[in-house]
């Protein structure tokens, strides 16, 4: 089974969504393996709330909004709506996936 990031394309739109500082910033919130005070699991992502997730960055709801959506789009975050709520989270195995680039073969 080939994994997402086998083709170029789909690289390239991965690393042009992690351009963004905001995008960036948001992506290393959410591959974070585990809240502070926690016990970290690394086979379990840790899901945030949207609302949460953007505290600190002094941008606009909207604008964080479309930023999700960018990662989303990249292949990058899962979005999930519970409620009113929407919850965003890395998989741990898109991580090995993209971390595999860097690695030789």
């Amino acid at each position: 089974m080939s994994n997402y990031y086998d083709t170029e394309q789909a690289l390239s739109d991965a690393f042009k969504a992690l351009s963004n500082p905001h995008r960036l910033a948001l992506f290393n919130r959410l591959m974070s393996c585990c809240m502070p005070g926690t016990k970290c699991d690394a086979t379990v992502a840790v899901r945030f709330c949207v609302g949460d997730l953007g505290e600190g960055l002094n941008i606009a709801p909207s604008t964080l909004s479309h930023h999700l959506k960018e990662l989303n789009r990249a292949g990058l975050v899962e979005m999930e709506r519970k409620g009113k709520n929407v919850e965003c989270w890395v998989e741990p195995e898109k991580l090995k996936a993209l971390s595999s680039f860097f690695q030789p073969d």
